[in-house]
Formats: structure tokens, sequence, C-alpha cells
């Protein structure tokens, strides 16, 4: 596999030696279950991980102990209405309490404090018009936060304050963790917007969702070392649970290309790979 450890050995001054950032994403968020397991395959393992919405219920599950082969399980063959009931619309089209449930369910740890891997989940202060760093506090609520998509989900109320979707103003936060970090590896499914959508309520608050992530990761992205973009995850909608394993596969090649390419324009690390290659025949 890809030798990265010694061209991550460039910068000593840092808290951490590796970064991971996870966009927002729904259901193409289940591209970084792949990303991870290339990562994983290349004997890398993140020191830091920092997500929002989509990103941050992967990254919390990995940070929780879960291998991404694991995760999907979990998911996949599943329904939307598992997670989500339809309610009378007064601060939502759709309840969370069950997501909020099964996440509690699922994740062993408590606490984000409590996880494995240091955490960070990226949250918007819906009453103070900021975004929201959660380090500490229920795993539960916050990732329920950090999913909730204004209109469409319930804001969640944490401390007497409501949090919605971090990706209103971060949903690639690299820039949260890049001055901590001598290596940043971003996956970023959020930039593929479909060419069709449904002109429904549900609709077109989707699509105006995409324009508005996507406008606030274009300057993150240029803060990574390694960059995971997969491009053909466009036809995928925002809650498609029955094509999960075909995402997480898209992924996996998109980290594979990213790799590749971080190594072909580095040539002592191509060296190196070639060398270790060699050696391990």
């Amino acid at each position: 596999m890809y030798n990265l450890n010694v061209v991550m050995s460039k910068q000593k001054d840092k808290k951490y030696k590796l970064g991971l950032v996870l966009s927002g994403g729904g259901s193409k968020g289940f591209a970084h279950i792949g990303a991870l397991k290339l990562i994983e395959e290349c004997g890398l393992k993140p020191d830091i991980i920092v997500g929002t919405s989509a990103g941050a219920l992967i990254g919390a599950l990995y940070a929780d102990g879960y291998k991404p082969e694991e995760i999907t399980p979990l998911f996949s063959g599943r329904e939307f209405s598992e997670f989500t009931s339809v309610q009378i619309p007064r601060m939502g089209i759709f309840d969370s309490n069950k997501f909020n449930k099964y996440i509690k369910k699922i994740i062993r740890a408590e606490k984000i404090e409590d996880m494995k891997i240091p955490l960070i989940v990226m949250a918007t202060d819906l009453d103070n018009g900021k975004a929201h760093a959660f380090a500490k506090g229920s795993i539960s609520e916050i990732i329920t936060a950090s999913c909730s998509m204004p209109i469409l989900f319930n804001p969640v109320i944490i401390n007497g304050i409501h949090y919605v979707d971090g990706g209103i103003f971060h949903n690639f936060p690299v820039s949260i963790i890049r001055n901590e970090c001598e290596v940043v590896i971003g996956s970023d499914v959020s930039s593929i917007i479909p060419d069709k959508y449904n002109k429904t309520m549900i609709g077109i608050a989707e699509r105006s969702y995409h324009y508005l992530f996507k406008a606030n990761t274009e300057k993150e992205r240029e803060l990574c070392d390694i960059l995971i973009e997969a491009d053909k995850l466009g036809k995928y909608k925002t809650f498609d649970l029955k094509n999960i394993e075909t995402i997480v596969q898209i992924g996996y090649e998109a980290a594979e290309h990213a790799f590749e390419e971080f190594l072909k324009n580095r040539p002592i690390a191509a060296l190196i790979k070639n060398y270790s290659t060699k050696t391990n025949k």
C-alpha cells in the first residue's frame, strides 16, 4: 500500500501528527467509510477527527472504536422512517428523536471526551448566529444537532441553546484543526450537486442547503494536505439508504486516487513507495 509515514514527519511542532476532516453531505457521507478503510490499509490512524453532520456521525463511530467495515451494517438496508417521523411542523417537518435514540444505542461512549480518538463535532448556534465546535458533552445530542438541517428537522436544545446543522458555517471544517496538525487528510463529499432535483418543499430545501454547504467549503479544501473527493456521488439523494455499499466503494476508490496523486506529486515519497513495494515482494 501507500507509505506516507516519511512524508508525514515534515513538521514536529504540532500537537497532532495526523488530523482527519469529514464533511457533511447526507447519505454521500457514507463515502467517508471507504476513505477510512483505505487510510487504515495504509497503516495510518488519525490522532484527531473533526466532522460535520454525516461526517460527524461517521467520525464519532470510528472514534468510538468501530472498524470501517462495522459501520456500514448499522445503516445499510434501513429506511429513513426508522430514524425520524413526520410531525405537524412547528420547528421542523421531521422529529429526530428516533435518530437520537439510535445514536445513543450504537455508540458506546456517552460523552465526546470519552472517545478513543479525540473528536470535534461542528454544529450551528442558531440563537447567536455562530459556529460551535463541540469537544465535550452528550455525543447523541451533539451528533443529532450537527445533522439537523433547519426547516427539515427540529433544532436540538443543548444547555438552553438551539443548535442545527454545522454545515451552515463549517460543512468541511479543516480550519478548526489545521494549525494543530502536521498533516491533514480531508474527505469532502459536499461539492457534488445533482443536476436534477425534486420541485417539492423538501427537494428545494435540500437543493438550497447543497449550494450553501458548497460555498463554505471552497477555502477549506485548500488547507488539506490530502484531499479526498468523490465525483461519482452526484446522483445519490440526501437520505438515500439503499445504496450505502456502493457509496462506500466510491469513497474507497476516491481515497485511492487522492493518495496516488499525493505521492505522484512528491518525487521522494514516490521513491519510498516504489522501494517499499519492491522489498515486500
